[in-house]
């Protein structure tokens, strides 16, 4: 038996061996190798000797720096005007514990206290060391760190802020004199005309890019308008840094980017930044009041949509609705009423409630506004003054007043009897992906209080999608008065529809 087996092991290495031998020399042919340098294998020693092989590199450029002469000096200027800039370009570190209600997976609210840290850019525009940066930098933090282009760190505290423009000023605790940047005038800045941002992106570090000005009056929302657009990259920790002219004037404060993965941002192509002018007049006003001081007329306003339309009978495109006139405002003075028109202030055409927004809060205390009302098919022109906003006065959603139909009740006895208040969503909920408005509380004696329950994200009203709570209570309103109402609502992680039957009219 044993003599049977020792020549089927033989065999079974010669086929081994003869198969390796096979696979290997079609290899080496395969890769251009002869059958010398196949069996040559067999033969090398264990450890073979490194011989060094000879190279040439080449010694000279492609093109001499005569033939790109243009290049060259623009290269050398793009060093000479980043080296101007970076020392006004700070990175901000920040620190604190803050306390948030947000709505979790399912949609419900919760409230949570937890530690933050962040990072930011700003801009140094006084030789004693005030700093300029975004408010949502530094929002809510207790321990603010700024750290200069050669590394020096210093505390910084704040010294005032603009909420609606996104502005901060922070003062750089020190007595030593600083390095500012000079602001430009953003009212000759033109599309097409190139620009760096500067700052501080995902904490890398003093970063420079370069672009061009893309778009300008951009909006992002009712409080930032007239923003410019950049294609310059701009990324989170950008915020606060300056967007600079080819003179190293900083024509605007980078603010925020476009992009459409919400939980991981990063640069698109589309970046915005607040215009300097707007800047340095919130600069001006924080350093010397401590505060930003607006023009107020005490209006709510609504932009001119299909359904605005319908109810007032008004077919043209230009103006914004009056939807509220606050008692004893400057626009109650003028003799403004709900569902006016204003088509046009101090003569420049008024195409959004935005712009018109825009325009009052600019103006000075104390100015006269000239408005050009439309009202029920009669052209008026009334006079406003313009008075001082106030910051502590509570920011409350208007609950319109719509045009009657019929005879059905007051719109603000309607929305009584149903009785739900609401709120827009916070920045972190909307920076999530949340659309619509909150529920925040439902009175004893709703008649929506068995349908609704506090904290259901409204996403629409009879189909039609909600922004804002001002554009909630108008369309439940319009809606509730003559029909049932369906409310689309986002509770517990998933959508469903809620009707809220039509209320009976009153004889």
């Amino acid at each position: 038996m044993k003599t049977r087996a020792f020549p089927r092991l033989l065999a079974l290495i010669t086929v081994f061996v003869t198969a390796f031998l096979a696979v290997s020399a079609l290899r080496t042919w395969r890769s251009g190798g002869d059958f010398k340098e196949f069996f040559s294998i067999f033969s090398k020693k264990e450890k073979e000797e490194f011989r060094p092989e000879s190279f040439t590199l080449p010694e000279k450029a492609p093109l001499a720096i005569g033939d790109v002469e243009l290049l060259s000096r623009l290269n050398g200027e793009y060093a000479r005007l980043t080296e101007a800039v970076v020392p006004s370009v700070v990175s901000i570190n920040t620190a604190g514990v803050r306390t948030e209600q947000l709505l979790d997976v399912w949609g419900r609210t919760r409230v949570r206290n937890y530690p933050t840290q962040g990072q930011g850019s700003g801009v140094i525009v006084t030789r004693e060391g005030h700093v300029i940066t975004n408010h949502h930098v530094i929002a809510g933090q207790q321990q603010i760190q700024i750290t200069l282009h050669g590394g020096k760190n210093y505390r910084a505290e704040l010294i005032g802020e603009d909420t609606l423009l996104d502005i901060a000023v922070l003062k750089i605790i020190s007595d030593e004199t600083f390095t500012p940047l000079k602001m430009g005038d953003s009212t000759q800045v033109q599309v097409g005309q190139l620009v760096f941002a500067v700052g501080n992106p995902f904490g890398l570090g003093e970063t420079v890019t370069q672009g061009i000005i893309s778009a300008k009056e951009r909006s992002l929302s009712d409080n930032q308008r007239d923003l410019f657009q950049t294609d310059a990259a701009i990324n989170p920790g950008n915020s606060g840094g300056p967007l600079v002219n080819i003179q190293g004037e900083f024509i605007g404060i980078n603010v925020a980017i476009f992009s459409p993965d919400k939980d991981n941002p990063g640069f698109q192509g589309v970046g915005f930044s607040i215009p300097s002018n707007d800047v340095k007049e919130a600069l001006f006003q924080i350093l010397e009041r401590g505060r930003p001081v607006r023009g107020f007329l005490g209006v709510q306003m609504r932009d001119l949509d299909a359904t605005v339309r319908g109810a007032l009978g008004y077919d043209e495109k230009q103006g914004a609705a009056v939807i509220g006139v606050s008692p004893g405002s400057p626009a109650q003075a003028a003799g403004l009423q709900p569902w006016d028109v204003v088509r046009a202030v101090n003569g420049e055409a008024i195409l959004t409630s935005s712009q018109l927004f825009a325009k009052v809060q600019r103006s000075k205390v104390g100015q006269e506004l000239i408005l050009d009302v439309w009202r029920k098919g009669t052209q008026l022109q009334l006079k406003a003054t313009s008075a001082e906003s106030s910051p502590s006065a509570p920011t409350q959603q208007a609950q319109p007043n719509l045009p009657q139909q019929g005879r059905p009740r007051d719109p603000q006895a309607i929305l009584q009897k149903l009785g739900i208040q609401v709120r827009d969503l916070s920045v972190p909920e909307r920076m999530r992906g949340f659309r619509g408005v909150v529920v925040t509380a439902l009175a004893e004696n709703a008649l929506a209080r068995d349908l609704m329950q506090v904290g259901d994200l409204v996403l629409a009203v009879n189909n039609s999608r909600i922004t804002s709570a001002t554009e909630f209570f108008l369309n439940l309103a319009a809606s509730a008065a003559v029909q049932d109402t369906n409310l689309q609502v986002f509770r517990d992680g998933r959508t469903q529809l809620v009707n809220l039957p039509a209320l009976p009219r009153e004889e």
